[in-house]
């Protein structure tokens, strides 16, 4: 007879069990931006030194050699269709079975030639449009969290699995960063194009599974500007025209300072160790600040020692496209097309992004 310290009880969990990505064809080196003229965001001069400097320095500090840019004959809703519909063959499902679709971006549409957005409808409207989803019940939104939007879609699609409000969904992170960047700012090579999605449902487990924890932060008062909208560096262009504009070193302080605490929070909120975790699926914004993010991890731990290969970089080819890095980073590695990486039945991942806010989120999977 069952004693009542043996009966488990079975929880709700949210799990993935579906990826896809839509990655542009376009290949752009860093070569391409030999005869740009990049000015100084203060003088607004040309730059002094050579493009050959500049692109050299580029690199030792981003790791970036080349990104992938969008052709003009898609807008980001269908990378967006184009992700679901590769995820949802993954999974095997039918896309009329799902609950939500949920898109993390920043720009929306944005056409080539121009940098006007178009938010309306929503991006996830137009995925289920252009994907042929007739099913009303179906229900539609975007999130606009920065570079996290797709971390921060996957919290609100593991509320609403949790509370048995839906049970099936998809979360896509999808941007188109190259239509809008300023080809006079330096920053304008960091940016990149494309497209992840993850299909997640209930599953219903006596030993906890999926997404086991996440911890935020929003630090909006004194950090909104560190990442907004804003003037080309060149006087000469139209006043009218906006684009990205980054506060680079500001924002780099505000990343190493805060993103390991809450990593940190996401990892005992699941009653896990430092040592559990087997991968590090971070936002790629930029290498090195990647890298002192991990130190600086693994420094709440006292830790000196980091695992080889714990953190995956896509950045070095695909450059910093938003909210799609994590997701098609996560794609790539489940499907094998990253060399040296594999994630495994049981492993504890960290999926983790900041972005313009400024916004933090940290989520404990496990697989």
């Amino acid at each position: 007879m069952a004693t009542e310290n043996s009966i488990m009880t079975k929880r709700v969990y949210t799990k993935i069990v579906g990826t896809g990505s839509y990655i542009p064809s376009r290949a752009i080196g860093n070569d391409y931006f030999r005869n740009y003229t990049f000015f100084n965001s203060k003088t607004k001069l040309p730059l002094e030194k050579t493009n050959d400097e500049i692109i050299q320095k580029f690199k030792e500090i981003t790791n970036i050699s080349e990104r992938r840019w969008i052709t003009d004959d898609l807008l980001n809703s269908d990378m967006a269709a184009l992700a679901v519909k590769d995820a949802c063959e993954s999974a095997n499902i039918d896309p009329e079975t799902l609950d939500f679709i949920i898109v993390g971006h920043n720009y929306g549409d944005v056409s080539p030639g121009s940098t006007q957005v178009d938010l309306l409808p929503s991006v996830a409207n137009k995925v289920k449009a252009k994907l042929n989803i007739q099913n009303p019940a179906c229900i539609c939104h975007d999130i606009i969290s920065g570079c996290p939007g797709w971390t921060q879609g996957m919290i609100v699609a593991d509320a609403y699995i949790r509370s048995e409000t839906y049970t099936r969904g998809v979360v896509v992170g999808s941007d188109v960063l190259s239509r809008i960047s300023d080809p006079h700012d330096r920053d304008t090579m960091i940016y990149a194009d494309g497209s992840g999605a993850t299909i997640v449902e209930a599953v219903e487990s006596e030993e906890p599974t999926g997404i086991l924890s996440h911890s935020s932060r929003s630090d909006s008062v004194n950090y909104w500007n560190l990442l907004t909208n804003g003037d080309s560096f060149n006087p000469d262009l139209n006043g009218n025209l906006q684009y990205i504009k980054m506060a680079g070193h500001k924002l780099y302080v505000y990343a190493i300072s805060y993103v390991p605490e809450v990593v940190k929070q996401s990892i005992e909120k699941a009653g896990l160790q430092l040592s559990d975790i087997k991968k590090v699926l971070i936002h790629q914004a930029n290498e090195k600040m990647d890298e002192v993010i991990l130190k600086n991890v693994f420094k709440l731990y006292d830790e000196k020692n980091i695992p080889e290969g714990i953190m995956p970089m896509s950045i070095e080819k695909l450059g910093n496209s938003s909210a799609a890095t994590v997701p098609t980073l996560l794609d790539s590695i489940l499907k094998g097309r990253m060399e040296g990486q594999t994630i495994n039945e049981g492993d504890y991942i960290i999926l983790c992004s900041v972005g313009a806010g400024m916004n933090i989120n940290s989520i404990i999977y496990k697989v």
